[in-house]
């Protein structure tokens, strides 16, 4: 898909994760919760953008990870709710200059896996 990103293991701690289950944050009217396969464990994930839906498979960014906007994904509660991870979009990523939405990934994205495999 982005035949032009080269590095291995640029983000060893972002994977390929499917969406479940999606529905309303009960305190923030531009928030929803997004509970993901994330290949081992089910999470819930807060997140901002509306371009996804069930049965999408997504980049998900686990605690620990380091984006490409400098950004260190930490363990979070936002509005009340505990989010596991962030979903991606494709500057957070590197991929381009993209923030409008997160990136949704080809359906033959094997869950679980990291996403530089998929992207390699």
């Amino acid at each position: 898909m982005f035949g032009w990103f080269k590095q291995k293991t640029q983000y060893p701690q972002v994977v390929v994760a499917q969406i479940k289950a999606l529905r309303a944050h009960p305190q923030a009217d531009k928030l929803q919760l997004v509970t993901v396969d994330s290949g081992g464990s089910d999470l819930e994930i807060v997140c901002g953008a509306w371009n996804i839906k069930v049965g999408d498979k997504v980049p998900l960014a686990q605690i620990g990870a380091k984006l490409a906007n400098g950004l260190a994904i930490k363990e979070a509660t936002i509005r009340g709710i505990k989010s596991g991870g962030m979903l991606c979009a494709a500057d957070e990523l590197g991929l381009g200059d993209d923030h409008t939405g997160i990136i949704i990934l080809n359906n033959n994205a094997k869950v679980g896996s990291s996403i530089d495999k998929y992207l390699n």
